[in-house]
């Protein structure tokens, strides 16, 4: 049977400023607490070391990665803990040199704590192993990789509720594109009603929309405190935060109250070609300058990527359609969903292994696709789209400057967004019949092509951008 990844595997709320460094290491150190206490090796601890491999190391500090092993260590969740408390739980560690678990037990924990070390484990790029001592002795070793999206795994090893995923039998296993384009011709389906089918073995009816409502609120709710904040994002770049200059020229003095209210106001605003351009470019940086300033965000399918989706999203339902509801937000995210887990299921969706088309790329074509079935085109049409914003992504490298999610990070969002509704007009003109490139043949080719490139442009900060542009010149 297919493996089964679900909407909410690839559109996970969480904190910024990245998917695989960030959330990746925070859910693997909650997820080793949880282990040796289950397996009743916690209570024998008094010291705990972690070590940090490939990429997590040449880019950990820039991505915030050391912050959120402290939050994972602790049992904060990404997914809930005020975004206020984040620096209050890190400050009192790093004072007291100690973490206060559950519980009430206290471990010493300094700064060498956790070791950055520049060696590349064999497995995966990202690699984490997490140790816990008595007296010196090692009690246990427990060695995690952050795969992209927030995803953990560990060599050899399946977890259980992932078997029990995989043994049930879903109405649509889908593997390849192809299958999802025959299971929609062949039952006279959207995308979005398959993905649904399948969604409904794991989640009532309500549990679905109530999880998307969730994700849609986050999602606007950070593209709106992003366009109010101004000021320099952290981390020693000094960049200036653009999506609230931006977003004051073109709201002027229009009245609102709340983001629904906010909608609304956008939507009696001035419509002409460049003015569209900037509302989804500010939709874009908004997100990502959430996301840099550790921000709640959705992975879609990465951090780094956050914003490509929701301004995608944002312009559909303020420019195209002002009738739009949630059910035309819900399709958005299933078709969306459907689009990232093919990527993920036969190439990657971690830049540490892909490069930036791993990220930018699939959000993208996430968000192409996921148009396309909005505007009516069919679901070849959806999937053609989809190939056409991978096609223009292919190559392009992770070089993040300093380790910071945020030049070029940031900007790359918006063009994604710009290249994926570009790619959804040139796909509803498009019969997909005549078309040369299928979208596995590009999936498959984005593959190769992250094989091929050099490990210096896969999110190591040792190559492009990163390297002929120095923390020392900004």
């Amino acid at each position: 049977m297919s493996q089964f990844i679900s909407v909410f595997d690839m559109l996970k709320i969480g904190v910024g400023p990245s998917s695989s460094h960030t959330l990746g290491p925070w859910r693997a150190a909650q997820t080793w607490i949880q282990k040796v206490k289950k397996q009743q090796l916690f209570n024998d601890f008094d010291e705990i070391k972690v070590d940090l491999y490939g990429s997590l190391s040449l880019t950990g500090k820039g991505h915030a990665t050391d912050l959120a092993i402290l939050l994972g260590l602790s049992e904060a969740d990404p997914e809930y803990i005020p975004v206020e408390d984040i620096f209050i739980i890190v400050e009192r560690i790093n004072t007291q040199q100690e973490i206060l678990f559950k519980g009430g037990k206290r471990i010493p924990f300094f700064k060498e704590s956790i070791q950055f070390n520049k060696v590349f484990l064999p497995f995966h790029a990202n690699g984490i192993t997490f140790r816990g001592f008595l007296k010196g002795e090692e009690v246990s070793s427990e060695t995690y990789y952050s795969i992209g999206g927030g995803f953990i795994v560990q060599e050899n090893n399946v977890l259980e509720d992932e078997i029990e995923i995989n043994k049930k039998n879903f109405p649509y296993p889908i593997n390849r594109a192809i299958q999802l384009e025959e299971y929609c011709e062949r039952d006279q389906l959207n995308i979005s009603d398959i993905v649904l089918q399948n969604e409904l073995e794991l989640k009532s009816a309500k549990e679905i929309d109530f999880e998307l409502g969730r994700i849609w609120d986050t999602m606007l709710e950070c593209m709106y405190i992003g366009c109010h904040s101004q000021g320099n994002l952290p981390g020693g770049l000094n960049v200036k935060r653009r999506a609230f200059g931006t977003h004051q020229k073109l709201i002027k003095e229009t009245k609102y109250a709340n983001p629904q209210e906010w909608i609304t106001a956008i939507r009696s605003s001035e419509v002409k070609f460049r003015e569209i351009l900037k509302w989804v470019s500010c939709f874009a940086l908004s997100v990502n300058e959430v996301n840099a300033s550790l921000g709640r965000v959705v992975t879609a399918p990465t951090n780094g990527s956050a914003g490509v989706i929701p301004a995608v999203l944002m312009y559909y339902l303020v420019i195209e359609n002002h009738s739009a509801d949630f059910e035309h937000i819900k399709k958005f995210l299933l078709v969306a969903g459907e689009i990232g887990s093919i990527f993920k299921k036969n190439a990657t969706i971690s830049a540490a292994m892909g490069g930036c088309q791993a990220e930018i790329g699939v959000s993208s074509a996430m968000a192409a696709g996921a148009l396309t079935e909005l505007l009516g085109g069919t679901p070849a049409q959806c999937l053609c789209a989809a190939e056409i914003a991978m096609e223009h992504h292919l190559g392009l490298t992770c070089d993040p400057i300093g380790g910071l999610v945020q030049v070029p990070c940031i900007e790359r969002n918006s063009m994604g967004a710009i290249k994926a509704i570009h790619a959804a007009e040139i796909a509803l003109e498009t019969n997909p019949k005549e078309s040369l490139v299928h979208l596995d043949k590009v999936v498959d080719t984005m593959w190769e092509t992250a094989k091929d490139m050099n490990k210096n442009y896969k999110e190591t900060s040792e190559g492009g951008l990163a390297v002929t542009v120095r923390m020392a010149d900004c």
